[in-house]
């Protein structure tokens, strides 16, 4: 009996459906983390912000000409207890905390770098310590070798010496014959 093209899984209808529904979950899994932790972030900033204490209405803001926007704004933050305070601090003072600041980070660099530089001398030290072990340690094995050298030369003139002497005497090498 025969199969009708028209039921069943080889349906080109059925198969459309799948290949898109398949695409579709493909680019969710795709798309979706990078997005989720996109939003997620931004949700969370917003959130984070502390809310503007200023009494400026955007009606204000937009009415006001572009060369008084500036001046304008200057008005916004005196009701913030703290930025009232930095403003009222004098050019002098602020200058003088900035110079006390860089002095307290140049201070603490200038500590990090004499620290780096100890110990770095302590292990160039050290290194220095080793190579002359190693030296001491080289011109002993070349003395050991220049002796052993200078035995093995009168081990072979004293063999000769006898090789010389027993050939006289008759000795014949059996090696060589």
């Amino acid at each position: 009996m025969a199969h009708s093209s028209r039921h069943g899984f080889c349906n080109p209808g059925f198969l459309r459906l799948v290949l898109v529904l398949v695409s579709v979950c493909l680019v969710g899994y795709i798309v979706g983390p990078p997005l989720y932790w996109h939003l997620r972030e931004n949700l969370t900033v917003e959130a984070s912000c502390p809310p503007c204490v200023c009494d400026c209405s955007s009606e204000a803001i937009f009415s006001i000409p572009l060369g008084l926007l500036n001046s304008s704004f200057a008005d916004c933050g005196k009701h913030d207890p703290d930025m009232s305070e930095e403003m009222e601090k004098d050019i002098v003072n602020l200058l003088s905390e900035e110079l006390n600041l860089q002095r307290n980070v140049t201070n603490d660099n200038l500590e990090h770098t004499k620290a780096a530089i100890l110990d770095m001398k302590k292990t160039s030290s050290q290194y220095q310590k080793e190579a002359e072990k190693c030296n001491s340690g080289m011109e002993t094995c070349e003395e050991a070798r220049e002796k052993a050298e200078a035995a093995l030369v009168a081990e072979c003139k004293l063999s000769a010496l006898w090789e010389k002497r027993a050939r006289e005497q008759g000795w014949k090498d059996r090696r060589r014959a």
